[in-house]
């Protein structure tokens, strides 16, 4: 066994949209990479459409890091096998019982798009397996070409870093030619970046965004933004005064507002996460709100999360960011045990929000 490549992954979901058509749609992104490659997702249920209660799982991201999109192809043929079977799943000491796996297909529908970056995945499997970012061309004015924008600060949150956070405080960069970190010329420049913007505005009964990373090991949540806090509402992203201000740890000028019952329900579920992860095979996995690694303009996870603060018209969506396994592109072998973490995490989390009610 080893790594798929993106028309392997391509191939892989199709038939399995062909051969648990009861069960799951296959679903095309409007928007096609840089280098016009079709990007697809799955959408598991008994129940598929927009208005159903949705978690969306997305991985690939980072090119360079390979695990996540094998894992979601994985996971949904787990699901779907289960399903079909009338059977649970197990991973180590983790287990789902198969009425389980019934209750997450009968009360909500999982929307997962195994790899977000497929030029970026090519180009890391072919050319440069450190390769991080998409593979839009950046010329400059000497004529010269740089390429790629990282996708996961391209998203319409703080994304003007310069403006939004302290001098020197935040995980971005400006300069088109930065192999990792390139934030766009805009805000949801990428079309990778508007697929993902799609997924959240057409999937109306969406409330979970889950974004799989690697390789801390780390459950994050929001925010990503700054150190977090309860009492204080006007402290917020949207809010101009504060321009200048976030990103610095431990300081007391500026921390990011959260309602509390929010900053609860995401610890609650990170930790069962972690929880599931552990009875794998004993690896434990850091939880805390994504500022604890570093912080972060544009990222995907505090993308979905803010979008219904800035307008409250959308539904609230909790973000969260996996960071799975200890290397981008273990042995295989390796990366084998660390997807069945992964799906064990991503199961118990659908199994537990497909009782929670949505309004």
């Amino acid at each position: 066994m080893s790594y798929l490549n993106f028309e392997e992954i391509t191939t892989g979901i199709q038939l399995l949209a062909t051969e648990y058509g009861d069960f799951c749609d296959l679903v095309t992104l409007p928007h096609t990479s840089v280098e016009t490659r079709q990007v697809h997702a799955l959408a598991l249920g008994d129940t598929r459409g927009p208005d159903m209660k949705t978690v969306i799982y997305v991985g690939g991201v980072h090119a360079r890091e390979w695990i996540p999109p094998d894992a979601l192809v994985y996971l949904a043929a787990d699901l779907l096998e289960a399903r079909k079977g009338g059977t649970g799943l197990t991973y180590g000491e983790a287990r789902i019982t198969a009425d389980e796996i019934s209750q997450i297909f009968a009360n909500m529908q999982l929307l997962i798009l195994p790899c977000a970056n497929p030029d970026g995945r090519v180009y890391s499997q072919e050319v440069d397996p450190d390769w991080r970012k998409n593979r839009v061309p950046n010329p400059m004015p000497d004529g010269g070409m740089c390429h790629g924008v990282d996708l996961n600060r391209n998203f319409d949150v703080a994304w003007d870093f310069r403006r939004t956070f302290a001098p020197n405080a935040v995980s971005a960069s400006d300069d088109p030619c930065h192999k990792y970190i390139y934030v766009g010329p805009e805000a949801a420049s990428e079309p990778e970046t508007r697929n993902i913007v799609w997924l959240l505005d057409h999937y109306t009964g969406a409330r979970w965004y889950l974004d799989i990373h690697s390789a801390v090991p780390a459950v994050f949540h929001n925010w990503g933004l700054d150190d977090i806090q309860t009492d204080t509402p006007e402290m917020n992203f949207l809010n101009p005064a504060h321009d200048g201000q976030r990103g610095i740890a431990g300081d007391t000028a500026y921390r990011e507002f959260i309602e509390e019952a929010d900053a609860a329900e995401l610890l609650r579920l990170s930790q069962l996460m972690a929880k599931e992860i552990h009875k794998v095979r004993g690896d434990d996995y850091e939880v805390s709100a994504a500022f604890s690694l570093y912080a972060t303009s544009g990222a995907s996870d505090d993308y979905a999360y803010s979008r219904h603060h800035a307008n409250q018209d959308k539904p609230k969506v909790l973000g969260f960011t996996m960071e799975c396994g200890h290397d981008f592109q273990p042995e295989f072998n390796e990366a084998e045990n660390v997807m069945r973490e992964v799906s064990a995490a991503l199961v118990k989390f659908a199994a537990d929000v497909s009782t929670t009610a949505i309004a």
